[in-house]
């Protein structure tokens, strides 16, 4: 059994701790929550602080942060990114907090019980990059199929 795994990065145009981020910061547990409770959902990257902001993704850029899960599938990541009401307001204003990186977001498929560690997510962002869209780091724009 196969399921998606996928990453998506953010740096902070200010320090993390930075006031204009509140809105941001103060929204994470409960779109958190929205997120494990979604059809579909399996497993998110987790930190001390019970999101991943806390996690360094790459040591020395502070502003960079990261987030991680696991989905049964692509439609269930699909529903909740694109069409969960409160998932989608806090995505409206990204541009008030976060840089823009491309690419920011990659999936790709994992055995079931697999938690793959930000190195894996880091090294499949910089795949996407340098070779574009493959089985091994895809987008939501150009999918690749469960495997066989």
């Amino acid at each position: 059994m196969w399921q998606l795994a996928q990453i998506n990065i953010s740096r902070f145009v200010r320090d993390k701790q930075n006031p204009a981020h509140a809105d941001f910061m103060n929204a994470l547990d409960h779109v958190n929550a929205l997120a494990e409770a979604s059809p579909g959902f399996v497993w998110r990257l987790i930190g001390e602080s019970n999101n991943a902001t806390d996690i360094e993704a790459v040591p020395g850029d502070p502003r960079l942060i990261v987030n991680m899960s696991l989905w049964q599938d692509i439609a269930a990541l699909e529903a909740f990114a694109y069409r969960q009401s409160d998932h989608l307001a806090i995505m409206r204003r990204r541009n008030e907090w976060f840089e823009k990186l491309a690419p920011a977001v990659a999936l790709w498929w994992v055995k079931a019980g697999h938690r793959p560690d930000v190195a894996e997510g880091m090294a499949k962002l910089a795949l996407l990059k340098d070779s574009g869209p493959s089985a091994a780091a895809f987008t939501f724009q150009t999918r690749f199929a469960t495997p066989a």
